[in-house]
């Protein structure tokens, strides 16, 4: 939701760094819905989705947990005061070294699937809070996670076993119906399976009193999900079975308050194959300001990703278009789509772009990585957290604590926004 963007000589001529402008706001607001539709399940952000500061500290503010998967994201989240018991070292396959720094710093709760994990935490960490993450049915999302985490429900009562014979607390259970859900119905599967699991291991002696049911929260669609989650929560773990529930949202939050801007450096025509009729066809190659080596390095993470181009007001037929990245490796290439024909300093903008993109970006081939420009009202900017105020009700006023890097980011959103003159009107 862009205008003017291309009319403005600063960026045509002389700015080709590619940038996000990131909306806090929306952040926010995404999270008064949470607590809204959800008011039983208490977020633990993933911080592996969109690990930038002033994210994590907007959303630390509003009083959310961190899912954290490495020593790195324990540490970063807690550079910024979030406290151990905020945080969750939701990686099922840990090095030992990093179960230790958990343990040093006092992040107890962590998940495993394997005996050989178990062992490993005894040795680093054998006061840790443990929950179990099964394997469950993620047939209604489009990336599959159960092939690679979670135990199966065969191995649960074993591993329970094991847990139990080296004095180790499971605390409770945790899975992930995968990314992108689409039905509500593989979380009502998935915790019915764990209410299954919460039984085996009363039996063999433990109690477990706290339920994680993961990611997998899409940035649109809450309502439809939530409804089903909490008919199943009601069901198999009722408000007053003093069972916590937890969840692991990322893109949920951060989706569609980043659009990231790329800048045409360099286009060339090509034969393709043929498109219309018998005869061959022209392709033209639009070589852009990032690729595979950065944001769109998961690009079955974005199946619905489709740039929009930002034009000086005339119109420009649709054509057979192919996007390239930035670097020497031939297989760096983004996207084959129909879109109007582009000049050399033209910008295409993708929105709905802040998931599994910013942390994404490496050296190769030393080329610049995206500046990030933040925008925030004032409103949400000023206003501060009352002690009392109830966050389930959407009364939460959270203190922004940005720090000067970030308010500075802000500061140069102001001039980015005068730039691109309206984020309120459709290209």
């Amino acid at each position: 939701r862009w205008r003017g963007l291309s009319e403005n000589k600063f960026c045509i001529c002389t700015h080709e760094v590619p940038f996000y402008v990131g909306n806090l706001d929306s952040v926010f607001e995404k999270h008064q819905k949470w607590q809204t539709l959800l008011p039983r399940v208490t977020p633990f952000y993933a911080v592996k989705c969109n690990n930038n500061l002033a994210v994590l500290r907007t959303l630390s503010a509003l009083g959310t947990g961190f899912d954290c998967a490495s020593k790195r994201e324990i540490e970063m989240v807690m550079s910024i005061g979030v406290t151990p018991d905020k945080i969750i070292y939701a990686h099922t396959t840990k090095p030992q070294s990093h179960i230790r720094y958990a343990c040093a710093q006092g992040v107890d709760m962590m998940t495993f699937d394997n005996k050989e994990e178990l062992l490993k935490i005894t040795r680093g960490h054998p006061n840790a809070k443990l929950l179990l993450r099964i394997a469950v049915d993620d047939s209604k999302s489009q990336v599959k996670l159960s092939t690679k985490f979670g135990a199966t429900l065969g191995t649960v009562g074993s591993l329970l076993k094991r847990a139990h014979e080296l004095d180790l607390d499971v605390k409770g259970v945790s899975f992930h119906v995968g990314s992108l859900c689409t039905d509500s119905v593989a979380y009502r599967w998935a915790i019915e399976e764990a209410h299954h699991v919460f039984e085996q291991a009363r039996l063999i002696g433990f109690h477990l009193d706290l339920l994680d049911i993961g990611g997998g929260f899409s940035g649109h669609g809450l309502e439809m999900m939530s409804k089903g989650i909490n008919e199943a929560l009601d069901e198999f773990f009722p408000a007053d079975s003093g069972v916590r529930v937890i969840a692991e949202p990322g893109r949920y939050f951060v989706d569609s308050a980043f659009t990231l801007a790329l800048n045409v450096f360099a286009r060339k025509k090509v034969w393709s194959l043929p498109i219309n009729g018998n005869g061959l066809d022209t392709m033209i190659m639009y070589y852009v300001t990032d690729g595979l080596h950065g944001a769109f390095g998961i690009n079955k993470l974005h199946p619905d990703m489709k740039p929009f181009v930002l034009l000086s007001g005339e119109h420009r037929a649709q054509i057979p278009v192919c996007y390239l990245g930035p670097t020497c490796d031939s297989a760096d290439r983004i996207m084959d789509v129909w879109m109007p024909e582009l000049n050399i300093g033209d910008w295409i903008l993708v929105d709905n772009f802040g998931a599994y993109t910013i942390p994404l970006p490496t050296d190769f081939n030393g080329f610049e990585k995206p500046t990030i420009y933040l925008v925030v009202t004032p409103q949400i900017w000023k206003i501060k957290r009352s002690p009392k105020a109830s966050v389930a009700r959407g009364s939460c006023r959270p203190s922004l604590d940005f720090g000067e890097e970030d308010s500075a980011c802000v500061h140069k959103a102001k001039a980015t926004l005068r730039t691109c003159k309206s984020l309120q009107t459709s290209a």
